[in-house]
């Protein structure tokens, strides 16, 4: 069921996951970044923060940091997972894995980690960390205030 905290969660944690996106893509290397790579981080935002810290409003104050930061790791392990996955796809297509599917299976985890390196350095972090505690507290606001 639609909620002010959900809403307000979907919108928070999808603009959140855009400007993230943004801020790792200028560590990345010119002409390297994956296509409506912002774009889908934001949809992956927007729909883990309706799920995982909108459906969690209307508990303790300290709650809703612990479910900020629950939704953005959520957050960043499908947007490393899809992103690796769309990497070993490219990869595989190309004939860079022989004949043997789980060499590509093996293979998106190690570009997940590949990827998650690119997010290593105290900005990134800062930022994620700083803005999982706002954006939980601000859903648990209007949790509080609309429902």
């Amino acid at each position: 069921m639609p909620t002010a905290a959900k809403l307000v969660a979907f919108v928070l944690f999808g603009a959140f996951a855009w400007y993230v996106s943004q801020l790792v893509m200028g560590f990345m290397d010119e002409g390297t970044q994956p296509p409506l790579y912002a774009e889908v981080n934001a949809v992956i935002g927007a729909v883990l923060g309706w799920l995982v810290a909108g459906s969690r409003a209307r508990g303790p104050w300290l709650a809703a940091v612990s479910y900020g930061l629950t939704a953005t790791l959520a957050i960043l392990f499908w947007w490393l997972f899809l992103h690796a996955f769309y990497d070993m796809i490219i990869a595989a297509m190309r004939g860079l894995y022989g004949s043997d599917p789980t060499l590509a299976v093996v293979d998106v985890f190690r570009l997940m980690m590949d990827h998650s390196l690119l997010m290593a350095n105290s900005t990134v972090v800062t930022t994620l960390i700083a803005g999982a505690v706002v954006c939980g507290l601000i859903t648990e606001w209007f949790g509080r205030r609309f429902n």
